[in-house]
Protein backbone atom coordinates (compact mmCIF):
# COMPACT_ATOMS: atom_id res chain seq x y z
CA UNK A 1 0.00 0.00 0.00
CA UNK A 2 1.52 3.31 -0.95
CA UNK A 3 2.27 5.99 1.93
CA UNK A 4 -0.92 8.10 1.12
CA UNK A 5 -3.21 5.73 0.89
CA UNK A 6 -2.01 4.63 4.34
CA UNK A 7 -2.54 7.79 5.97
CA UNK A 8 -5.92 7.85 3.48
CA UNK A 9 -7.14 4.73 5.74
CA UNK A 10 -5.90 6.16 9.14
CA UNK A 11 -8.01 9.84 8.37
CA UNK A 12 -11.19 7.64 7.93
CA UNK A 13 -10.65 5.95 11.65
CA UNK A 14 -11.90 8.84 14.44
CA UNK A 15 -10.67 6.47 17.38
CA UNK A 16 -8.01 4.85 18.86
CA UNK A 17 -8.54 1.52 20.38
CA UNK A 18 -5.90 0.75 23.40
CA UNK A 19 -6.21 -2.98 25.49
CA UNK A 20 -2.69 -3.18 28.12
CA UNK A 21 -2.03 -5.87 30.25
CA UNK A 22 -0.35 -4.06 33.13
CA UNK A 23 3.23 -5.53 34.33
CA UNK A 24 3.72 -8.23 37.27
CA UNK A 25 6.27 -5.59 38.81
CA UNK A 26 4.15 -2.30 38.62
CA UNK A 27 3.39 -0.40 41.48
CA UNK A 28 0.54 0.86 42.12
CA UNK A 29 0.07 4.61 39.95
CA UNK A 30 -2.95 6.60 39.35
CA UNK A 31 -4.63 5.33 36.24
CA UNK A 32 -4.00 8.98 34.02
CA UNK A 33 -0.46 8.49 34.80
CA UNK A 34 0.20 5.49 34.03
CA UNK A 35 -1.91 5.82 30.82
CA UNK A 36 0.35 9.24 29.69
CA UNK A 37 3.32 7.29 30.44
CA UNK A 38 2.17 4.25 27.83
CA UNK A 39 0.10 6.33 25.31
CA UNK A 40 2.64 8.50 23.58
CA UNK A 41 1.27 11.67 22.55
CA UNK A 42 -1.77 11.67 24.31
CA UNK A 43 -1.93 14.32 26.94
CA UNK A 44 -3.03 13.95 30.91
CA UNK A 45 -5.82 16.05 29.70
CA UNK A 46 -7.60 13.89 26.82
CA UNK A 47 -7.12 10.96 29.03
CA UNK A 48 -8.98 12.46 32.39
CA UNK A 49 -11.76 13.47 29.41
CA UNK A 50 -12.01 9.93 28.61
CA UNK A 51 -12.12 8.53 32.11
CA UNK A 52 -14.95 10.48 33.18
CA UNK A 53 -17.04 9.08 30.09
CA UNK A 54 -16.13 6.33 31.15
CA UNK A 55 -14.31 5.13 27.98
CA UNK A 56 -11.50 3.59 29.88
CA UNK A 57 -12.23 0.46 31.66
CA UNK A 58 -10.39 -1.93 34.18
CA UNK A 59 -10.99 -5.48 34.14
CA UNK A 60 -14.55 -4.84 32.19
CA UNK A 61 -15.59 -1.82 34.35
CA UNK A 62 -15.52 2.01 34.02
CA UNK A 63 -12.84 3.40 35.88
CA UNK A 64 -12.86 6.08 38.66
CA UNK A 65 -10.50 9.05 38.28
CA UNK A 66 -8.49 8.05 41.45
CA UNK A 67 -7.84 4.79 40.51
CA UNK A 68 -4.50 3.06 40.49
CA UNK A 69 -3.49 0.43 38.42
CA UNK A 70 -2.43 -2.96 39.93
CA UNK A 71 -0.61 -5.62 38.07
CA UNK A 72 -2.16 -7.95 35.07
CA UNK A 73 -5.03 -5.35 35.79
CA UNK A 74 -6.58 -5.47 32.15
CA UNK A 75 -7.51 -1.59 30.49
CA UNK A 76 -8.80 -0.86 27.43
CA UNK A 77 -9.23 2.65 26.71
CA UNK A 78 -11.53 4.83 23.76
CA UNK A 79 -9.78 8.07 22.65
CA UNK A 80 -11.48 9.70 20.00
CA UNK A 81 -9.50 11.75 16.92
CA UNK A 82 -5.88 10.06 17.07
CA UNK A 83 -3.59 12.96 16.53
CA UNK A 84 -2.28 14.07 13.47
CA UNK A 85 0.70 14.75 11.85
CA UNK A 86 0.33 18.24 10.25
CA UNK A 87 -0.66 21.46 10.96
CA UNK A 88 -4.23 22.41 10.74
CA UNK A 89 -4.33 26.09 9.65
CA UNK A 90 -7.79 28.50 9.89
CA UNK A 91 -9.43 29.95 7.09
CA UNK A 92 -12.54 31.76 6.78
CA UNK A 93 -15.60 29.77 5.42
CA UNK A 94 -19.27 29.84 5.05
CA UNK A 95 -20.62 27.12 7.67
CA UNK A 96 -23.93 26.94 8.20
CA UNK A 97 -24.94 26.63 12.42
CA UNK A 98 -27.59 24.79 13.34
CA UNK A 99 -27.10 24.72 16.84
CA UNK A 100 -24.44 25.58 19.18
CA UNK A 101 -23.70 26.03 22.62
CA UNK A 102 -20.70 25.64 25.00
CA UNK A 103 -19.92 22.01 24.25
CA UNK A 104 -21.54 21.39 20.29
CA UNK A 105 -21.87 22.38 17.30
CA UNK A 106 -24.55 20.89 14.95
CA UNK A 107 -23.65 22.01 11.02
CA UNK A 108 -25.82 21.56 8.11
CA UNK A 109 -22.91 20.47 5.86
CA UNK A 110 -23.03 21.40 1.98
CA UNK A 111 -22.16 18.70 -0.78
CA UNK A 112 -18.30 18.87 -1.72
CA UNK A 113 -17.50 20.16 1.30
CA UNK A 114 -14.30 17.97 2.73
CA UNK A 115 -14.91 17.43 6.70
CA UNK A 116 -10.97 17.33 7.65
CA UNK A 117 -7.96 17.94 5.78
CA UNK A 118 -6.31 14.74 4.48
CA UNK A 119 -5.19 13.14 1.09
CA UNK A 120 -5.78 15.65 -1.59
CA UNK A 121 -7.66 17.99 0.84
CA UNK A 122 -4.93 20.10 3.08
CA UNK A 123 -7.16 22.82 3.45
CA UNK A 124 -10.36 24.49 2.44
CA UNK A 125 -12.13 21.91 4.99
CA UNK A 126 -14.94 22.28 7.15
CA UNK A 127 -11.86 21.64 10.46
CA UNK A 128 -10.04 25.15 9.09
CA UNK A 129 -13.27 26.87 8.54
CA UNK A 130 -13.84 26.01 12.23
CA UNK A 131 -10.63 27.06 13.74
CA UNK A 132 -11.32 30.11 11.98
CA UNK A 133 -14.92 30.37 13.94
CA UNK A 134 -13.01 29.73 16.72
CA UNK A 135 -10.54 32.07 16.73
CA UNK A 136 -10.22 34.07 19.76
CA UNK A 137 -12.04 31.69 22.14
CA UNK A 138 -11.19 28.22 24.39
CA UNK A 139 -13.55 26.36 21.57
CA UNK A 140 -11.40 23.69 19.64
CA UNK A 141 -13.24 21.95 16.50
CA UNK A 142 -12.75 18.03 17.98
CA UNK A 143 -14.92 15.37 15.81
CA UNK A 144 -16.81 12.44 16.54
CA UNK A 145 -17.76 11.45 13.25
CA UNK A 146 -17.81 12.55 9.56
CA UNK A 147 -19.83 12.77 6.85
CA UNK A 148 -18.28 12.21 3.09
CA UNK A 149 -17.26 15.36 0.92
CA UNK A 150 -20.15 14.76 -1.00
CA UNK A 151 -22.87 14.23 1.08
CA UNK A 152 -24.82 16.60 2.58
CA UNK A 153 -26.77 16.76 6.13
CA UNK A 154 -26.31 17.13 9.81
CA UNK A 155 -22.56 16.99 11.32
CA UNK A 156 -22.24 17.16 15.14
CA UNK A 157 -19.06 18.58 15.98
CA UNK A 158 -17.48 18.90 19.74
CA UNK A 159 -16.17 22.01 20.98
CA UNK A 160 -14.29 20.62 24.19
CA UNK A 161 -12.18 17.25 25.12
CA UNK A 162 -14.82 16.20 27.81
CA UNK A 163 -17.90 16.67 25.36
CA UNK A 164 -15.89 14.76 22.45
CA UNK A 165 -15.12 11.90 24.75
CA UNK A 166 -18.47 12.00 26.02
CA UNK A 167 -20.09 11.96 22.53
CA UNK A 168 -17.78 10.11 20.89
CA UNK A 169 -18.84 6.75 23.36
CA UNK A 170 -22.18 7.39 22.13
CA UNK A 171 -20.85 6.63 18.41
CA UNK A 172 -18.76 4.04 19.58
CA UNK A 173 -21.76 2.34 21.22
CA UNK A 174 -24.25 2.88 18.40
CA UNK A 175 -26.43 5.35 20.57
CA UNK A 176 -26.90 8.52 17.95
CA UNK A 177 -29.79 8.10 16.11
CA UNK A 178 -28.96 8.93 12.36
CA UNK A 179 -31.16 8.97 9.43
CA UNK A 180 -29.80 9.43 5.92
CA UNK A 181 -32.55 9.76 2.81
CA UNK A 182 -31.29 8.02 -0.19
CA UNK A 183 -32.38 7.97 -3.93
CA UNK A 184 -31.40 4.73 -5.31
CA UNK A 185 -31.12 3.20 -8.95
CA UNK A 186 -34.32 0.03 -8.93
CA UNK A 187 -37.28 -0.65 -7.10
CA UNK A 188 -37.36 -2.92 -4.01
CA UNK A 189 -39.75 -6.00 -3.63
CA UNK A 190 -39.99 -5.24 0.22
CA UNK A 191 -41.03 -2.05 1.61
CA UNK A 192 -37.80 -2.73 4.22
CA UNK A 193 -35.29 -4.66 4.94
CA UNK A 194 -31.65 -4.85 6.42
CA UNK A 195 -28.45 -4.95 5.13
CA UNK A 196 -25.52 -7.15 6.63
CA UNK A 197 -21.96 -7.02 5.83
CA UNK A 198 -18.88 -6.45 6.94
CA UNK A 199 -16.92 -3.56 4.59
CA UNK A 200 -13.23 -3.28 3.98
CA UNK A 201 -11.54 -1.91 1.69
CA UNK A 202 -11.77 -3.14 -2.84
CA UNK A 203 -8.44 -4.72 -3.58
CA UNK A 204 -9.03 -3.86 -6.89
CA UNK A 205 -9.40 0.26 -5.82
CA UNK A 206 -8.54 1.33 -2.31
CA UNK A 207 -10.76 4.29 -2.41
CA UNK A 208 -14.07 2.39 -2.81
CA UNK A 209 -15.80 -0.02 -0.21
CA UNK A 210 -16.30 -3.78 -0.73
CA UNK A 211 -19.01 -5.92 1.41
CA UNK A 212 -17.06 -9.21 2.92
CA UNK A 213 -18.92 -11.80 4.75
CA UNK A 214 -18.85 -11.68 8.73
CA UNK A 215 -17.78 -15.25 9.68
CA UNK A 216 -19.32 -16.87 12.57
CA UNK A 217 -16.87 -17.30 15.55
CA UNK A 218 -14.00 -16.18 13.78
CA UNK A 219 -12.89 -12.67 16.31
CA UNK A 220 -13.74 -9.17 15.16
CA UNK A 221 -10.00 -8.22 15.00
CA UNK A 222 -9.28 -11.46 11.91
CA UNK A 223 -12.37 -10.71 10.03
CA UNK A 224 -12.31 -9.38 6.65
CA UNK A 225 -13.12 -5.72 6.79
CA UNK A 226 -15.10 -4.34 9.81
CA UNK A 227 -19.39 -5.84 10.74
CA UNK A 228 -21.45 -2.94 9.55
CA UNK A 229 -25.05 -2.86 9.31
CA UNK A 230 -27.43 -0.53 7.41
CA UNK A 231 -31.70 -0.88 7.94
CA UNK A 232 -33.49 0.50 5.15
CA UNK A 233 -37.19 1.64 4.12
CA UNK A 234 -38.98 2.91 1.07
CA UNK A 235 -40.40 6.28 1.24
CA UNK A 236 -41.51 6.27 -2.11
CA UNK A 237 -41.55 4.44 -5.91
CA UNK A 238 -40.49 5.54 -8.87
CA UNK A 239 -40.12 2.67 -10.96
CA UNK A 240 -36.78 2.51 -12.22
CA UNK A 241 -35.42 4.63 -8.57
CA UNK A 242 -36.10 4.84 -5.27
CA UNK A 243 -36.58 7.22 -2.75
CA UNK A 244 -35.36 5.21 0.81
CA UNK A 245 -34.52 5.90 4.50
CA UNK A 246 -31.00 4.69 6.12
CA UNK A 247 -30.91 3.99 9.29
CA UNK A 248 -26.91 3.24 10.45
CA UNK A 249 -26.59 0.88 13.42
CA UNK A 250 -22.80 1.18 12.71
CA UNK A 251 -21.28 4.13 11.16
CA UNK A 252 -18.28 2.20 8.61
CA UNK A 253 -16.57 4.61 5.74
CA UNK A 254 -19.39 4.47 2.78
CA UNK A 255 -21.49 2.20 4.56
CA UNK A 256 -24.75 3.23 2.70
CA UNK A 257 -23.14 3.75 -0.65
CA UNK A 258 -21.25 0.22 -0.56
CA UNK A 259 -24.54 -1.56 1.06
CA UNK A 260 -27.04 -0.56 -1.25
CA UNK A 261 -24.58 -1.44 -4.43
CA UNK A 262 -24.01 -4.95 -3.12
CA UNK A 263 -27.89 -5.07 -3.17
CA UNK A 264 -27.85 -3.93 -6.50
CA UNK A 265 -29.34 -0.59 -5.88
CA UNK A 266 -26.38 1.79 -6.51
CA UNK A 267 -27.29 4.99 -4.60
CA UNK A 268 -28.16 7.59 -7.78
CA UNK A 269 -25.23 9.46 -9.64
CA UNK A 270 -22.61 8.05 -6.98
CA UNK A 271 -20.13 7.49 -9.63
CA UNK A 272 -17.31 5.78 -6.91
CA UNK A 273 -20.31 2.60 -7.04
CA UNK A 274 -21.99 2.58 -10.55
CA UNK A 275 -24.39 5.30 -10.01
CA UNK A 276 -23.76 7.55 -12.89
CA UNK A 277 -24.84 5.58 -15.26
CA UNK A 278 -28.41 4.51 -16.58
CA UNK A 279 -28.62 1.01 -14.28
CA UNK A 280 -32.51 0.66 -14.36
CA UNK A 281 -34.95 2.05 -17.30
CA UNK A 282 -35.72 1.64 -21.01
CA UNK A 283 -32.78 2.49 -24.40
CA UNK A 284 -35.34 5.33 -25.52
CA UNK A 285 -33.38 8.21 -26.23
CA UNK A 286 -35.98 10.66 -24.54
CA UNK A 287 -35.41 8.42 -21.54
CA UNK A 288 -31.55 9.11 -21.29
CA UNK A 289 -32.33 12.56 -21.93
CA UNK A 290 -34.27 13.07 -19.00
CA UNK A 291 -31.58 10.60 -16.90
CA UNK A 292 -28.90 12.74 -17.59
CA UNK A 293 -30.56 15.89 -17.12
CA UNK A 294 -31.31 14.72 -13.24
CA UNK A 295 -27.52 13.89 -13.04
CA UNK A 296 -26.82 17.91 -14.36
CA UNK A 297 -28.91 18.89 -11.73
CA UNK A 298 -27.50 16.38 -8.74
CA UNK A 299 -24.63 15.46 -10.15
CA UNK A 300 -23.12 14.08 -6.90
CA UNK A 301 -24.38 10.91 -4.47
CA UNK A 302 -27.90 11.32 -3.75
CA UNK A 303 -27.57 10.80 -0.05
CA UNK A 304 -28.24 13.74 2.88
CA UNK A 305 -28.26 12.72 6.45
CA UNK A 306 -31.75 13.90 7.43
CA UNK A 307 -31.82 13.08 11.28
CA UNK A 308 -29.40 13.30 14.05
CA UNK A 309 -30.01 12.66 17.54
CA UNK A 310 -27.97 12.32 20.75
CA UNK A 311 -27.68 12.87 24.43
CA UNK A 312 -26.19 15.76 25.64
CA UNK A 313 -23.15 15.66 27.41
CA UNK A 314 -23.40 18.12 30.14
CA UNK A 315 -27.23 18.56 30.22
CA UNK A 316 -28.01 14.79 29.28
CA UNK A 317 -30.90 15.85 27.60
CA UNK A 318 -31.71 14.15 24.51
CA UNK A 319 -30.92 16.49 21.54
CA UNK A 320 -33.03 15.48 18.08
CA UNK A 321 -32.64 17.51 14.65
CA UNK A 322 -33.98 17.36 11.46
CA UNK A 323 -32.60 18.88 8.10
CA UNK A 324 -34.71 19.18 4.60
CA UNK A 325 -33.60 18.26 1.53
CA UNK A 326 -31.06 19.91 -0.29
CA UNK A 327 -31.81 21.67 -3.49
CA UNK A 328 -29.97 19.65 -5.67
CA UNK A 329 -31.84 16.48 -4.19
CA UNK A 330 -35.16 17.74 -3.93
CA UNK A 331 -34.90 18.87 -8.14
CA UNK A 332 -34.29 15.17 -9.12
CA UNK A 333 -36.61 13.87 -6.90
CA UNK A 334 -39.32 16.25 -8.32
CA UNK A 335 -38.03 15.32 -11.38
CA UNK A 336 -38.56 11.44 -11.12
CA UNK A 337 -41.81 12.03 -9.69
CA UNK A 338 -43.48 14.05 -12.56
CA UNK A 339 -41.41 11.69 -14.93
CA UNK A 340 -43.31 8.94 -13.26
CA UNK A 341 -46.86 10.70 -13.33
CA UNK A 342 -46.92 11.51 -16.74
CA UNK A 343 -45.11 8.51 -18.21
Amino acid sequence: MTEELELEEQQQELYEHHHIIVDRGQEMLRIDKYLQMHLQGVSRTKIQAATKAECVRVNGKAAKANYRVKPLDEISILLPEPPHEFELLPEPLDINIVYEDNDVLVIEKQPGLVVHPGVGNWNGTLVNGLLYYFQGTEAKPLLVHRIDKDTSGLLLVAKNEDAQAFLAKQFFEHSIERKYNALVWGDFAEDYGTIEGNLGRSPQDRKVMCVYPHEEGVPEEEQKGKHAVTHWKVLERFGYVTLVECVLETGRTHQIRAHMRHIGHPLFSDAAYGGDAIVKGTTFTKYRQFVDNCFAVCPRQALHARVLGFEHPTTRKHMHFESPLPEDMQQCIDRWRNYTVNS
